[in-house]
């Protein structure tokens, strides 16, 4: 008798590091608004949907709420998940329980798969670098989800023999490739072999070492339907057309399996999360063909058959892993006269500076310990969890005798280069069209922080030699010029040092109350000595402080002065020689002469005797220039608003007999009107602490209504604002909370919003409603608030519709 198929959807779910090389930190991406960044879009576009993703009836109304993670296969990657985990913690646990759940379902085989820690083009890498990557995302992976990995998903499924067999040497059972990545087939104890590929089944390849490891080449077809022939949208479509890649004509057992972005699932394919959870829960509901995962699937049947890679190749380049190193023809658009050129160069930069970097690893560590490079692959140990005891730690234990301070820093200096080293590869800094892209510009500033490390800790220069490589990779936009000049006008300016560091530590302390001990992202500013005093709009401030790495440990004293002289106007200066009594001498007569009214005197006073390094608005880093406009321009924006308020308090009598005789309302005073109350609404979106004021709510939803402005409101932003007053209403309910009103608040929320055409997002809701109806101590009125809201907000929780659903789906 035949066994049913198996269907197995996996989603690589992946973003490239995105975090300042010296901050660690995500800059605001203009590209990405309203969000602060593209992680943060694509989390609530993707990530967290697919935690709690929906499953309509005929009806359209939800009848159950799913973590899709649980049923499908998937791997993130470790930078991605580092992230989620800081920025995103219920999205991260939903992630994690995802897995359990599936060791639930699949045997003890969960649906999680690791994958090289930052996407880097595997058959590239030197067999060192291979390794560590290898290491780097099994060590995560196992501190994340608690057990070891089964199978691992490489960079754009990018192989080679070598690849495989690091691999293999480190207990991975399983990878996943592309069926164009096939090169040819047989059974196993076959002579004949047969070209292509069979993907519903896997496959053993036996390794020049002797070493096995089993492969399966995904449904090339049906992956392509996910992402570009709207699969998703329809869940049933997507669910026949896998099952129609079952043939009845085969007796082998049979695997039906796709491999896409996970991104497809909710951020390139709108509600792509909600076709995914229909899709699975109707195959098993068919009875057709069973879900599983691949590690489950493995063990329910090995391989019978053999395959052979074609080497070099990857599932994004029709010319093998040409697309990371040459002007092979893939990209991503852009005008057709524009070539790939570029990469050659940028490959060949980075190849030799990490050449350079070897050296001076080898070199200057060998001081500390006799293994440089086995050191490397644990130091994920610390970049893991970043803790200074945990970091004082490693370096005790890997290294042969107790280090003073400043040796302790150039250990973990070493160690940072060749973190950088490896991120400075990261595949997307090839991918897209031009040399000047934003992705590329990433990888470059991790060449450089890497550069400033290796430039601190020996006196070799490894700048210059970089720039001339760089300087045959020539940009499409005659603009940009080459690498060299991107490197120099776009990366050189963010870079960071302890001295500038404590720059930006002086600017928050213009503002700060508190300021004697202020983090700066991942540094620790503490003040020795700090005075600040103000008049009128100006404020002056010095201090003594010292700044310390949380990454490297290192620390650096510093005094400073600075003045603000209104709106982005500022002029500090920083100092490492003056002493404590000269620089109290200093500070003294500079506030003098600030008190005085003599702002002259005071600046000359500040860059006379601080040389060391001058600043202003322009050196701050992004976030912290839009922090202080934001100061300023909200001061201006107050004024502003009282102005357009007194226009409309003056001329509403007029404005209104022009609107009743439909005489028609001056565009001018239109747009006024339309200013003031999308101010309005922000006020009480973003007054999160307060309760939410329903009386002034409908006062605004009446007057956008009355005098008809909604056509004119940036829907983008108030949603999105919307959506996190609605958030922070959720969160904040706790036992505490009187039920009743808040359900019926809630619906209130919702309904007036929808009559000014703003609409939150309300996933997040959904889920809330649906295990709240749950509780089996609901009273009776908490019951029929509930229900009208979740009437309203298209969920139905009937007792039919919740207690049918399988358990294991919840």
């Amino acid at each position: 008798m035949k066994t049913l198929p198996y269907v197995c959807i996996h989603g690589h779910f992946y973003q490239p590091p995105r975090e300042n090389a010296w901050l660690d930190e995500i800059e605001i991406q203009e590209s990405a608004a309203p969000y602060h960044d593209w992680n943060e879009r694509i989390l609530r576009e993707c990530y967290s949907p697919n935690t709690t993703s929906r499953i309509l009836n005929s009806e359209g109304k939800i009848v159950d709420i799913v973590n899709n993670y649980a049923r499908m296969s998937f791997n993130f990657g470790p930078t991605l998940l580092s992230w989620l985990e800081q920025k995103a913690t219920r999205t991260y646990q939903g992630i994690l329980e995802a897995d359990r759940l599936s060791m639930k379902l699949y045997d003890g085989h969960g649906s999680a798969m690791a994958q090289v820690y930052n996407h880097i083009i595997m058959p590239l890498a030197s067999r060192r670098d291979k390794e560590t990557q290898v290491l780097w995302g099994l060590y995560d992976f196992e501190k994340r989800f608690g057990r070891k990995a089964e199978g691992m998903w490489l960079a754009e499924t990018a192989v080679d023999t070598e690849t495989l067999e690091v691999l293999a040497e480190h207990g991975i059972k399983y990878t996943v490739l592309s069926p164009y990545q096939a090169k040819r087939f047989r059974r196993i104890g076959d002579q004949e072999w047969i070209n292509g590929i069979d993907s519903r089944r896997p496959y053993r390849v036996v390794l020049p070492s002797g070493k096995e490891i089993s492969l399966f080449f995904y449904d090339g077809e049906r992956s392509k339907g996910v992402a570009f022939e709207g699969y998703l949208n329809d869940g049933r479509y997507f669910a026949e057309e896998l099952l129609s890649g079952y043939d009845a004509e085969i007796d082998d057992p049979q695997l039906i399996h796709i491999a896409t972005d996970g991104e497809s699932y909710g951020h390139h394919h709108r509600r792509g999360d909600m076709a995914l959870a229909y899709c699975m829960r109707h195959i098993e509901e068919s009875g057709k063909a069973k879900l599983t995962n691949y590690s489950q699937y493995l063990a329910l049947h090995p391989p019978t058959y053999e395959a052979e890679i074609i080497e070099d190749s990857s599932w994004s380049c029709a010319h093998g892993i040409e697309r990371w190193r040459s002007n092979c023809g893939c990209h991503t658009g852009g005008p057709g006269t524009w070539n790939q050129e570029w990469r050659v160069g940028l490959r060949k930069a980075l190849d030799d500076l990490r050449d350079a970097f070897s050296e001076v690893f080898e070199r200057e560590m060998a001081e500390y310990c006799d293994n440089p490079w086995e050191l490397r692959n644990k130091y994920i140990e610390v970049i893991f969890r970043r803790n200074p005891d945990d970091l004082k730690q490693f370096v005790a234990k890997h290294t042969r005798t107790k280090l003073s301070r400043i040796q302790i820093t150039r250990f973990n200096r070493l160690l940072e280069m060749q973190r950088h080293a490896l991120y400075m590869y990261t595949s997307c800094g090839w991918f897209f069209n031009d040399i000047s892209g934003i992705e590329t510009v990433q990888i470059l500033q991790y060449a450089a922080r890497g550069i400033q490390l290796a430039e601190s800790v020996q006196k070799g220069k490894l700048t210059e030699a970089f720039l001339s490589n760089l300087e045959t990779a020539l940009s499409n936009i005659p603009s940009q010029g080459n690498g060299r000049d991107i490197y120099v006008n776009d990366v050189a300016p963010k870079a960071l040092t302890l001295t500038q560091v404590g720059m930006h530590y002086a600017v928050d302390s213009l503002f700060e109350d508190d300021n004697k001990e202020i983090t700066v992202l991942n540094y620790d500013c503490t003040s020795d000595w700090q005075h600040r005093r103000t008049m009128g709009t100006y404020i002056f401030a010095s201090g003594f402080t010292r700044v310390r790495s949380r990454v490297t440990l290192s620390q650096k004293k510093f005094s400073f002065a600075i003045l603000y002289l209104g709106n982005h106007h500022l002029i500090g200066s920083t100092s490492n020689t003056l002493s404590p009594e000269d620089f109290e001498t200093i500070a003294q007569k500079a506030a003098v002469a600030f008190d005085s009214g003599n702002l002259s005197e005071c600046i000359d006073i500040i860059k006379k005797n601080f040389q060391e390094k001058s600043f202003s608005y322009f050196d701050l880093f992004k976030d912290q220039q839009m922090r202080l406009l934001q100061r300023v321009i909200g001061e201006h924006e107050e004024r502003a608003m009282a102005s357009y308020e007194k226009i409309y308090d003056s001329s509403y009598s007029l404005l209104n007999l022009m609107n009743s005789g439909h005489l028609g309302v001056p565009k001018i005073l239109q747009r006024n009107l339309e200013t003031v109350f999308e101010h309005k609404l922000e006020e009480i979106f973003l007054d999160e602490l307060k309760p939410l004021n329903f009386t002034r709510l409908e006062q605004y939803v009446q007057s956008i209504e009355k005098w008809h402005v909604n056509t004119y409101l940036d829907y983008d932003r108030l949603n999105y604002l919307a959506t996190n007053r609605l958030v922070a209403r959720i969160d904040k309910v706790n036992e505490d909370t009187k039920r009743e009103a808040w359900l019926k608040g809630t619906h209130q929320y919702l309904v007036l919003l929808e009559r000014i055409g703003i609409h939150p997002e309300i996933n997040k809701l959904q889920d809330f409603i649906f295990h709240l109806v749950k509780e089996n101590h609901l009273t009776k009125e908490v019951k029929k608030a509930a229900t009208e809201l979740a009437e309203h907000i298209l969920l139905d929780i009937s007792s039919n519709a919740v207690t049918t659903q399988k358990e294991e789906w919840a």
